[in-house]
């Protein structure tokens, strides 16, 4: 009769058939880590070694040489893969293409509406205006002969900002006249000679223009307080208005019965640089950049009305 096996026994034994099976796996991970951290040190220190020694040191030397050999294998990968490279670039720059295209095509789509939007405002406009016998002020610049004459001198003092342009009543020059350059608005006429102009530039603290943000068409005076330097402020700016950094500020032009604004609609005198506010103050402190670099006047341009220019 076959012997039976105590349960003892049975599960002693496997007990030990699972240790000696263990101990090979903890061997060879301890094996593992002794081997792992011997090429990290190993590592450092050819790396301390290889930044401490000079050019021509050995491992400087073995790295050259192995440049030098693997040189052929790194040109023949790049000239493999230059054609794949190419026809990924290809495919990305066609895709960018066809959504650019997308783009320009709904970009076109809204300035053809807007075209169609101002001419249809445009002809209804002009009908309105003929219809009413509607009388408006001097445009700029088509209602203007332009005076070019040099700066013959500059401003006396920072307290007098005045300058005198070489050209007077037999150019046509006239008082009042507007003065500006392909910048922006510079000031007007104030003295009239024969062959001599004096003209009175906006900072000056006597200057004022009546002026509007184009974007937000927030009205207000254009002026120039003591010490600012070259800035403007756009003064008497309603708190309600939405005033931004970086709005054009153009002259406004009025018309009141037969009275008109010296300056015209549409003059360039410069952009919103800083806007405040405070609870004490009843309107917007608006802070305003000129165009023009007063302090490098070489010319400048006197706008003449037509009907006042002479002919010649």
């Amino acid at each position: 009769m076959p012997r039976l096996r105590s349960p003892k026994l049975a599960v002693l034994g496997s007990s030990t058939q699972r240790s000696a099976s263990y101990a090979p796996r903890t061997s060879s991970a301890l094996r593992r880590r002794i081997v792992l951290g011997a090429l990290v040190l190993a590592s450092l220190v050819l790396i301390t070694v290889y930044f401490r020694e000079s050019n021509g040191g050995a491992l400087h030397s073995i790295q050259g040489a192995g440049a030098t050999v693997l040189s052929p294998f790194q040109v023949g990968a790049e000239r493999v893969a230059h054609p794949f490279q190419d026809a990924y670039n290809w495919f990305r720059g066609l895709a960018n293409a066809k959504s650019q295209r997308d783009q320009l095509r709904l970009a076109n789509d809204r300035l053809r509406r807007q075209v169609i939007q101002y001419k249809s405002a445009q002809r209804e406009n002009f009908t309105l205006r003929r219809d009413l016998g509607y009388v408006s002020g001097p445009k700029f610049p088509s209602s203007y002969v332009p005076v070019t004459a040099a700066v013959i001198a500059k401003p006396p003092s920072p307290f007098e900002q005045k300058i005198i342009l070489g050209a007077g009543a037999a150019n046509g020059v006239r008082y009042a006249s507007p003065v500006v350059t392909s910048d922006g608005l510079v000031g007007r006429v104030t003295q009239v000679t024969r062959h001599t102009s004096q003209v009175t530039m906006l900072t000056d603290e006597n200057s004022a223009v009546s002026a509007v943000d184009l974007k937000t068409n927030a009205q207000g005076i254009v002026r120039h307080a003591q010490g600012a330097g070259g800035t403007l402020f756009l003064d008497r700016v309603a708190k309600q208005d939405r005033v931004q950094v970086g709005d054009p500020v153009i002259t406004s032009g009025w018309r009141t019965g037969t009275l008109t604004s010296l300056y015209p609609r549409g003059i360039p005198i410069g952009r919103v640089s800083s806007v405040s506010r405070s609870d004490t103050s009843l309107y917007t402190f608006v802070q305003v950049s000129p165009l023009v670099d007063f302090n490098a006047l070489d010319s400048a341009i006197v706008l003449v009305r037509k009907a006042q220019a002479p002919h010649r």
